[in-house]
């Protein structure tokens, strides 16, 4: 990436620019599912992110069974498989985002751009990346179960409600 240059022709456009530097400081961007919308979606983005083992009980046995589904006696635990779309869709796109913002910094700085644009627009593009990345997941898959009850072989889209739960937040 080229280097920008620059030439300040006064204390008030360095003091600008310090000001404009020092308005970054300490702001925080966040993505994700927050608890202030839903402790519900949370929760689901949580199962989905890490996985669980849900113990079966009696009254989930006869909720199988009465969906067409009976368990087997032996079996004593549900198991919902990690699929990470946080983390990875972080990981995976984490190098293009910072390159974004090193090239809109010169135009922060300069005051070009405004300090919460700058936060807002690269959060709502995050955002949108994690969007895609729950969208674009199909392994490990639904069971059979799952994928006929809901009609959809994305293991993570059901209603819609989880992917529209990701947002940025700016601190």
């Amino acid at each position: 990436m080229a280097r920008s240059r620059r030439t300040i022709r006064s204390l008030s456009e360095l003091d600008a620019m310090a000001d404009n530097l020092a308005a970054l400081n300490n702001k925080k961007i966040k993505v994700g599912v927050f608890g202030a919308d839903s402790a519900e979606m949370v929760m689901i983005a949580t199962v989905h992110e890490y996985g669980t083992e849900i113990t079966v009980t009696d009254k989930m046995r006869g909720w199988f069974a009465y969906q067409g589904y009976p368990l087997k006696k032996e079996t004593t635990k549900i198991v919902i498989p990690e699929r990470s779309f946080l983390r990875s869709g972080f990981d995976e796109n984490i190098d293009d985002i910072t390159d974004k913002m090193k090239r809109m910094m010169t135009d922060v700085i300069d005051g070009n751009i405004d300090q919460d644009v700058f936060f807002n627009a690269i959060g709502l593009e995050f955002a949108g990346l994690i969007q895609k990345k729950l969208r674009d997941l199909r392994d490990p898959a639904d069971s059979s179960m799952t994928t006929v009850r809901k009609g959809s072989s994305n293991p993570l889209i059901d209603s819609g409600r989880l992917v529209g739960s990701i947002r940025h937040e700016v601190e």
